[in-house]
């Protein structure tokens, strides 16, 4: 039953967030400064989970294979590859130091 209750609780909270940007008015949404800041916002969340799941196991600092993925996508990054050809190096790269044993 507690997961129930998660969920509702989950469902009531999502609701409410939107609830409230949909109250906030319109001027403030469109000072620049808030438009920056909400350009730049998902950027971070996303920079900040993959360094999370990434780095992290549980409560301790990890550098395994998925490292080394990120390592590969970033240097596929900087060479301005696709997107498709960034996530293909980074998947080639984690299962092959998986294999080896890393």
């Amino acid at each position: 039953m507690n997961v129930w209750i998660a969920i509702g609780v989950t469902a009531l909270g999502c609701y409410a967030v939107k609830l409230a940007g949909l109250l906030v008015p319109a001027h403030t949404v469109e000072r620049p400064y808030v438009r920056r800041l909400a350009a730049l916002l998902p950027v971070a969340l996303l920079a900040a989970l993959t360094a999370q799941q990434t780095f992290a196991d549980g409560h301790a600092l990890v550098l395994d294979a998925r490292a080394a993925g990120l390592g590969a996508a970033a240097v596929a990054l900087v060479l301005r590859a696709p997107f498709l050809l960034v996530v293909a190096a980074a998947v080639v790269v984690t299962a092959g130091v998986r294999v080896l044993g890393g």
